[in-house]
C-alpha cells in the first residue's frame, strides 16, 4: 500500500514536471514571435501607473504600440486597464494620455477602463472591438504575457496576433523572466481550470 502511494506520488510530480515544462516551453516560444502585420487594431494591455504616470512596463509596450501605429499596421489603438483602489486614475487613461503626448490622434484612440486583469480587460476588449465592427487585433504585451493574451483572445472570438515588446523589466534579466514565467504558469492554470486568473 505504501510502496503503490509513493508511486502515485511520484507519477503525480513528474506529470506536473512535464505539464509545467510543456507550459514554460510554449510561453516563452510565443513570446519570443512577433507576429506584427496589419490589422484591424492594435491593443495595449495594461500595467501599473502611478497617479497618471505609467509604470516602465506600461511605457515598454506603449512605445512599442506606438511604433506599431505609427508604420501603419492599424488605424486604431485601444488601450486597456482600470484602476486599483486608492488610484486617482486608470491604466488605460495613463495610457491615453502617453499616446497623445507621443502624437497619436484621439480620433485613433479606443478605451476599455473596467478590467482589472487580464481576462477582464480581454471580455472587455472584445466589445469594444464589436461595437466598433472591428474583427482582428494585433496585441502588444511582455513576452511571457503573449501565449495567455492570445489564447483567451481568441477564446473571445477576435482574430488575433501578437508582437511583444522587447524592451520591459519583465526581460531585463533572467531572475525576471524566470518569475514572470512563474506567474504565467499560474495563470495559465487559473483560467483553464476555474476560467478566471490574474
Amino acid at each position: 500500500m505504501i510502496r503503490n502511494l509513493g508511486r502515485l506520488v511520484l507519477a503525480t510530480l513528474v506529470g506536473i514536471l512535464l505539464v509545467s515544462g510543456w507550459a514554460t516551453f510554449r510561453i516563452w516560444s510565443a513570446g519570443n514571435r512577433d507576429d506584427q502585420r496589419p490589422a484591424d487594431a492594435i491593443v495595449v494591455l495594461g500595467a501599473a501607473q502611478y497617479n497618471g504616470r505609467v509604470s516602465t512596463i506600461l511605457r515598454s509596450r506603449l512605445e512599442h504600440a506606438i511604433d506599431l501605429y505609427d508604420a501603419g499596421l492599424a488605424p486604431w489603438l485601444v488601450l486597456t486597464g482600470g484602476k486599483a483602489q486608492g488610484d486617482r486614475t486608470t491604466e488605460a487613461a495613463s495610457a491615453r494620455a502617453f499616446a497623445l503626448a507621443r502624437g497619436v490622434p484621439a480620433s485613433a484612440i479606443l478605451i476599455e477602463d473596467q478590467g482589472r486583469t487580464t481576462l477582464e480587460s480581454l471580455r472587455g476588449v472584445a466589445g469594444v472591438l464589436r461595437d466598433h465592427g472591428l474583427a482582428s487585433a494585433l496585441f502588444v504585451s511582455d513576452r511571457t504575457h503573449m501565449l495567455r493574451v492570445l489564447r483567451i483572445a481568441r477564446d473571445e472570438g477576435i482574430t488575433a496576433w501578437g508582437s511583444p515588446t522587447a524592451t520591459s523589466p519583465s526581460d531585463a534579466t533572467f531572475g525576471n523572466r524566470f518569475e514572470a514565467t512563474v506567474h504565467e504558469l499560474g495563470g495559465l492554470m487559473s483560467y483553464f481550470v476555474a476560467g478566471e486568473g490574474p
